[in-house]
């Protein structure tokens, strides 16, 4: 049996790119054992993958709002001992940044990530024991199936699964509903407002519920007033 270790930490999106490569490669190495490092707010999503065996949760977002507190240096160390309580077969950061580089550099195993020219941080490369061309101009799944694959020695095949178990997923009463994602990471990347609630009454008068997820008070507001 192997022992695999994935990185991909963060945002929601990037996370929820990376399922359908766990999923292959459960399929792919059936007596494999899968975990993956992710930052905790998005812990109890990965928990909903059937697949994964083992979520290591990281704080890093918590931790740079206050970087020389005691508590976040005591939570560092806490991390770094359960990501080092294994030796993995294989360490694979599908995320290409420097952050998550140190992360595998951490781990205890053989290290895969993007090459120079792939990796989303070219310093990242340099912390991986073995560097993969990918190119940049796939999409975010592809990019994540791709690199996973060639760590782990096959080709990518078939549709793209995310692997969740639909039955452990909250859904409304409704049979039809509409999901809109308006959260981001990052200010520029905000739809209007405006834009949101024009989609939302056309999809209500075609007779869909709409549902606006939040996590945070400020996107609870946003929820609100959408």
């Amino acid at each position: 049996m192997s022992d695999i270790l994935f990185i991909k930490t963060s945002s929601l999106g990037d996370v929820i790119h990376h399922m359908p490569a766990v999923t292959e490669a459960r399929r792919q190495r059936p007596d494999a054992r899968l975990s993956w490092v992710v930052e905790e707010d998005f812990a109890p999503l990965v928990r909903l993958h059937p697949l994964v065996d083992a979520v290591i949760p990281v704080a890093s977002r918590r931790w740079r709002k206050a970087p020389f507190a005691p508590g976040t240096w005591r939570e560092i160390g806490a991390f770094a001992r359960a990501l080092r309580a294994r030796r993995y077969d294989l360490v694979i950061d599908t995320q290409g940044l420097f952050r998550s580089a140190v992360i595998a550099r951490l781990a205890r195993g053989e290290r895969h990530g993007y090459g120079p020219g792939s990796a989303r941080e070219s310093a990242a490369s340099r912390l991986y024991d073995v560097r993969h061309r990918v190119e940049r101009g796939l999409h975010a799944v592809a990019r994540n199936r791709l690199l996973t694959a060639l760590a782990l020695g096959y080709a990518p095949q078939g549709p793209d699964d995310f692997g969740l178990d639909r039955a452990r997923l909250a859904a409304p009463a409704g049979e039809r509903y509409a999901l809109l994602l308006h959260a981001t990471a990052r200010p520029e990347k905000e739809w209007p407002e405006a834009r949101w609630i024009g989609l939302g009454t056309a999809l209500a008068a075609r007779g869909f519920e709409v549902v606006l997820p939040w996590g945070t008070e400020s996107e609870r507001g946003r929820s609100e007033r959408i």
